[in-house]
């Protein structure tokens, strides 16, 4: 396995939540939540924190070369604006 740089483990992070995860994830429940995903195994973890769901998916994958995602939002965290919400 190759480690990827980050604007392709961007692009293939995005890819796996759009085509395979966003209709699973997207719930009222999950709103707000950040999951973490390993855009190798395509395996995720959702958690309150960027940081808790990244380890929680570490400790399945070491090797996890992950993106993150505030689910149901454009951004993970705003710094001098606002998120907006992308979910119905």
């Amino acid at each position: 396995m190759t480690e990827e740089n980050g604007e392709e483990i961007g692009r293939r992070g995005s890819e796996l939540y759009e085509n395979h995860l966003r209709l699973l994830l997207e719930t009222e429940e999950n709103i707000g939540k950040i999951v973490s995903i390993d855009v190798v195994s395509g395996d995720y973890e959702i958690a309150e924190d960027l940081l808790i769901a990244g380890r929680r998916l570490q400790l399945r994958h070491p090797d996890a070369q992950m993106y993150g995602k505030r689910i149901g939002y454009n951004a993970v965290y705003a710094v001098g604006g606002s998120l907006t919400r992308t979910a119905q």
